[in-house]
């Protein structure tokens, strides 16, 4: 992924620098400390404090270089700075209704700061695709692994402060 081709909210963002920081800061000198100690205990092949260590801090490294790159690539972009505030675009908090009349709210946000369980989308994900420049009114069709749902743009909000939107 070439840098600045991954939309992330200003929140979204700093949820990346804080976990690398955590990882980096906190958890990885624990990590280090504790196999320093057990490499001076003796025999490191039945170890499992040096054992587990190594393999820890091998996963913390693989998460450090992941969060790197992905914050490296990313482009932040504050939706309450979207000029067109008629229409679903990246940050947009978006109530559908489906031809039952059943209502679900998303939000559009960055793939890394996607949780569906909170109605956090990600911007590549079916449903955002679907709704990316939708309008009040606009019935937009959804491929789902279930088959195809289609959802009534029923309200676009754009919130003042993302803080409302994702933690």
């Amino acid at each position: 992924m070439k840098p600045g081709n991954n939309p992330i909210t200003p929140s979204g963002m700093a949820a990346l620098k804080a976990r690398y920081d955590h990882l980096l800061g906190t958890e990885r000198p624990e990590i280090v400390e504790i196999v320093s100690w057990a490499a001076g205990n003796g025999d490191r092949s039945e170890n499992g404090d040096y054992l587990y260590g190594r393999k820890r801090m091998r996963e913390i490294d693989r998460e450090l270089k992941h969060l790197s790159r992905r914050m490296k690539d990313a482009r932040v972009l504050d939706p309450a700075d979207q000029p067109d505030k008629t229409r679903a675009f990246f940050g947009a908090v978006v109530e559908l209704a489906d031809e039952d009349d059943n209502r679900r709210t998303v939000t559009l946000v960055g793939d890394d700061e996607q949780d569906a369980s909170d109605g956090l989308i990600g911007w590549s994900s079916p449903m955002a695709r679907a709704l990316r420049g939708a309008a009040l009114g606009d019935l937009r069709t959804v491929k789902l692994p279930a088959g195809d749902k289609e959802w009534e743009v029923v309200a676009i909000d754009y919130p003042a402060k993302l803080d409302t939107i994702a933690s």
